[in-house]
């Protein structure tokens, strides 16, 4: 999206809707926001096509698939140089095990997200994983203690 979409209150019922529930059916949206199957239908595609739906996903319970732990760990780098960028980027795309990656402002440069299943699996990250990530120079892990709160959802 270049710019931002003007949305009125009809979209942002939509888009509240489907971030509760990105499965609902057509039918049931339309219902929901009080428009007719096909306005609604109209409205879903314009969201999509402007890029304001980025895309529907599957919403995995860590600890159902063993992820009984969360560690956000804060990165710096040896050197800001454009190519020390790209490359501790695309190895950070390339694994799997990172699920997020934030280039931040401030005293440290990026901060990384990674689900782990015990002890033995987060020390295996940190040796295997990311103390391999190019140009890394430090790294402070912090590990989550319980969720207060955690949404996919904007406040539209």
């Amino acid at each position: 999206m270049s710019s931002e979409v003007q949305l009125d209150s009809i979209d942002r019922a939509i888009l509240n809707e489907l971030q509760k529930d990105g499965r609902l059916s057509n039918q049931d949206l339309a219902q929901r926001v009080h428009l007719s199957p096909s306005a609604c239908l109209r409205r879903v595609k314009r969201l999509e096509e402007t890029g304001v739906i980025a895309q529907y996903v599957a919403l995995v319970n860590p600890k159902a698939v063993g992820k009984q732990g969360t560690s956000y760990t804060i990165i710096n780098l040896e050197r800001m140089t454009t190519a020390a960028l790209a490359a501790f980027e695309q190895a950070v795309q390339d694994s799997p095990d990172i699920l997020d990656c934030f280039y931040v402002a401030g005293t440290n440069d990026y901060v990384i997200r990674f689900a782990y299943q015990d002890a033995e699996d987060l020390e295996r990250f940190h040796t295997h994983v990311l103390m391999q990530l190019p140009e890394v120079a430090r790294s402070n892990s912090m590990l989550v203690l319980r969720t207060i709160k955690k949404t996919t959802a904007f406040a539209l």
